[in-house]
This record gives structure tokens, C-alpha cells and sequence, in this order.
């Protein structure tokens, strides 16, 4: 069995977390707590980030853009349950692929390193502090822009990146997911963002996310609940 290196607050972790239960894949989920830099964790990832995929075929394949396309091309041979990272022809894998980017790294950038970064890893990070009032102000009002632009896909498609569940709804969802966790998420402004979010909560996949807990955090009350 292949063994997972993630931790429960980070999107990037999250999104894999979700596409390989989608995928039917099972894994050992191993915590790894990134500040730590500890020596076997640098030794499989020099970078020093999360996720990481540890197989017994390939070995170790590192973060989330690498675990995605892997998945995305080792799919027929590992149990498909019918789901796909990257569906469809060339122009649809490339939105897909665009909004993979625009969540792992403009929304990322915007407003997750601002608000679960600031809120969550600079509590334990080597350089230990108070949050950043300044750029939680920010990442508030970038997330905005960000909801009505997921409220905008969501209406226009079946799923935001087209006609079938892809891993931008995982990478998206999973992003949402830690900033809901510590009840960041104005989801009564956007309505169609959160039906869209509520299709996804309630898969399957979604579940041992909505389990999981952070010491020191307790989860805000839509969190779990699927009805929010």
C-alpha cells in the first residue's frame, strides 16, 4: 500500500487526499508536519512541501501537481471507479488544467496564505507569532472575488472545470475546505458557490476530510454539516 505525507490544513495535501479516494486508491495517511523539516521528510522531498506519494511501484512522487498528473496517467491501471483528474478532449484537459493553476496558485497566493498560513502555520512555524491583521483583511476580501468567480463556473457548468467532476472542483473544494474549517467562508453571500461546495461535501471522499481535527482549532459549525 502507498503511503500518503500530508497535513490536515493543507489544500495541497487535501486535494490529493480527495482525488485518490475518487480515484479508489488506497493509502496510508501519514501526518507530517512540514515546519519541522525533520530529516526523512527533506530526504524524500528536498523542498520541504506537502503532499507527498510514496509508491511501491514508482517510489516517491512529490506535490500536488506531480501526484495529479500521475494519477491522471496511471488511472486504467489502479482501480478506476469511473472518476478522471483531467477528463475529456485537449481543450476541456487544458481548463481543467487552468483552474487546477488558478486554485493551487492564484487562490493559494491570494487568499489561502493568507488566512489559513496566517492563522494556522504561523502558530507553529519556526518564526511563531500573531496573525497578520493586515493580510487576513486582505486574503477576506480577495476570497470574495474568488467565490463569485466559483459562483460564476458553477452556474455556467455541470462542474467548474466542464461537464464532468475534475480535480479543479478537488482543488478548489480542498482550498475552501481549510478556510471552512476555521470559519473563514462567507457562504451565505454566495449561494451558488455553496451549492456547488455542497455537492462536493457530500461525496463520499469528502468524509474523512470532514473528520479530521486540528489541536488548537476547533472546526466552525458548517464544517460538517452537510445541510450548512
Amino acid at each position: 500500500m502507498a503511503t500518503l505525507l500530508h497535513y490536515p490544513l493543507c489544500a495541497y495535501s487535501r486535494s490529493i487526499r480527495l482525488a485518490l479516494d475518487e480515484c479508489g486508491i488506497e493509502v496510508a495517511a501519514v501526518e507530517e508536519r512540514p515546519w519541522e523539516w525533520r530529516q526523512g521528510f527533506i530526504e524524500l522531498n528536498p523542498a520541504g512541501t506537502l503532499p507527498v506519494l510514496v509508491t511501491d511501484e514508482h517510489g516517491v512522487i512529490a506535490g500536488a501537481y506531480a501526484i495529479s498528473e500521475y494519477l491522471g496517467e496511471t488511472i486504467d491501471a489502479t482501480g478506476n471507479r469511473g472518476f478522471h483528474p483531467f477528463p475529456g478532449d485537449a481543450v476541456e484537459r487544458a481548463e481543467v488544467r487552468r483552474l487546477v493553476d488558478w486554485f493551487h496558485r492564484k487562490f493559494h497566493d491570494e487568499v489561502t496564505s493568507y488566512l489559513v498560513d496566517e492563522k494556522v502555520f504561523r502558530r507553529f512555524g519556526p518564526n511563531s507569532g500573531s496573525p497578520d491583521t493586515e493580510a487576513m483583511r486582505a486574503g477576506h476580501d480577495n476570497l470574495r472575488y474568488h467565490l463569485a468567480y466559483i459562483g460564476h463556473l458553477a452556474e455556467t457548468r455541470s462542474w467548474i472545470g466542464g461537464s464532468a467532476l475534475s480535480f479543479a472542483d478537488l482543488a478548489a473544494a480542498a482550498h475552501l475546505s481549510t478556510l471552512d474549517y476555521l470559519g473563514e467562508v462567507p457562504w451565505e453571500d454566495y449561494e451558488a458557490a455553496k451549492n456547488w461546495y455542497a455537492l462536493l461535501k457530500s461525496r463520499p471522499s469528502f468524509r474523512p476530510l470532514l473528520q479530521d481535527r486540528v489541536a488548537g482549532f476547533i472546526p466552525s459549525g458548517t464544517y460538517a454539516d452537510l445541510d450548512f
